[in-house]
């Protein structure tokens, strides 16, 4: 199984260009189900779980052509052509479903277009339950009528989905993006109250719009979609990725160097920016597309943060934000990581530990004391953020770290040992 090996110490200095949102990618990909026509996305990031929806939506007879190389070796010349022409499966089975939770999203788009669809319960990482109450329930309030048998839900919509007014008794982004496409062929208007506002859903809303579909309010916690009878193909861009960006920016700060990061705006920092300054980062917006990051001050100051939907501190950012703390100036007091999204992201604290990371955790806070020295360990993957925040500490740690399970970094994580090993990271890939 294909191993990192990490010896830290070195200060990171160069340009690293980021690839299109895994997060966006995925229910845009999805969105293809709702029409018979070509739809284009381009930006495409190259990580596993691209290739997994892609299999999943080849199943049920989704036509894919992918262009992996693009003409001028750009990140934004990477295209995929989805067109679903003729879907002649509405199922999406436990051997598929079970690798990706994003895979729910085809439930959405197959009843609207063909008033059925039955899928595995889903899986992916092991860092909480993370049901799809909120989704089921959505689909009910538009018509369907839901049955659980032998780990598969049954949906069915025989006369087509209904606009209704959904209310969410909690923030979710799948949900949201399953009502999003789901409505966009039902009969009449659907209103959509605690929508989640994540730039990623926007971004479907509008690659839905240029598909013909007729949403507005995306953004805000309140969404309204006027369903039509018929969407038809078109060609957008996927927005770049705000987590790996964030994650580059961190790697630039824990180690002390300088990072430029292209392809991506100062807006989609909106959530942890100002916890990045405080903590000693200093953010020079070069153009519209490039930002560099890099710490100038001796030490990294402790930071508390709090885990929310958006805009609020993103989890997918947690990990990473935890590892940067774990060498912060104890001096200056301790940092606290409450955890409000998923009950049991804490898996990687057990990790850190093993590099000399002094962490308590008190249920889903998280109470780090900084100290000045990590240690090289042999450490384990429970998940793809979890894996990532082992990378960046393992950067700064003294000695060798031996990362295992590689797999759950190469979910959402483009040829990151690549990045980094070009700004100067002492990086070897153990095959």
């Amino acid at each position: 199984m294909k191993k990192l090996v990490i010896t830290g110490g070195k200060k990171l200095n160069g340009n690293i260009s980021i690839a299109g949102a895994k997060n966006a990618a995925l229910p845009l990909m999805v969105a293809s189900i709702l029409t018979e026509e070509t739809l284009t996305l381009s930006n495409l990031p190259h990580v596993s779980d691209i290739s997994t929806m892609a299999n999943l939506l080849a199943s049920i007879g989704v036509d894919i052509e992918i262009d992996g190389t693009g003409i001028d070796g750009s990140l934004q010349a990477r295209t995929i052509n989805l067109k679903a022409y003729e879907i002649n499966n509405s199922e999406a089975s436990y051997d598929l479903v079970r690798k990706m939770r994003a895979s729910i999203l085809i439930m959405g788009p197959l009843l609207a277009r063909f008033g059925k669809a039955r899928i595995s319960l889903p899986g992916g990482c092991a860092i909480g339950t993370r049901p799809i109450d909120l989704h089921l329930k959505a689909m009910e309030k538009l018509g369907a009528k839901i049955t659980l048998n032998h780990g598969y839900v049954d949906a069915e919509a025989e006369n087509g989905l209904i606009g209704s007014e959904i209310n969410f008794e909690k923030v979710s982004v799948g949900a949201t993006e399953n009502v999003l496409m789901a409505a966009s062929l039902a009969k009449g208007e659907t209103i959509v109250n605690n929508a989640a506002c994540e730039p990623e859903i926007v971004d479907l809303a509008n690659c839905l719009n240029a598909m013909g579909a007729k949403i507005s309010g995306a953004g805000t916690p309140i969404i309204k979609i006027t369903g039509v009878e018929k969407l038809h193909g078109a060609k957008h861009k996927i927005i770049a990725d705000r987590i790996e960006a964030g994650t580059y920016a961190i790697a630039a700060i824990i180690s002390g160097g300088c990072i430029k990061i292209k392809g991506v705006e100062l807006s989609l920092f909106t959530g942890f920016r100002e916890e990045l300054e405080k903590a000693g980062a200093v953010i020079t917006k070069i153009s519209d597309d490039e930002i560099e990051f890099k710490r100038v001050c001796e030490s990294i100051n402790p930071v508390n943060i709090s885990t929310q939907p958006f805009p609020g501190f993103p989890t997918d950012m947690q990990a990473q934000f935890m590892a940067l703390m774990t060498i912060s100036n104890h001096s200056k007091g301790s940092a606290s990581i409450e955890e409000n999204i998923f009950e049991n992201r804490f898996m990687h604290v057990l990790e850190l530990v093993r590099m000399g990371a002094e962490i308590e955790l008190h249920n889903n806070l998280a109470i780090v004391k900084g100290n000045n020295k990590l240690m090289g360990a042999e450490v384990m993957a429970t998940d793809l953020r979890a894996s990532v925040s082992l990378v960046l500490a393992a950067l700064v740690a003294e000695g060798k770290t031996t990362i295992n399970r590689l797999y759950h970094l190469e979910r959402g994580y483009e040829n990151l040992a690549d990045k980094l090993i070009s700004c100067g990271a002492d990086i070897s890939i153990i095959y």
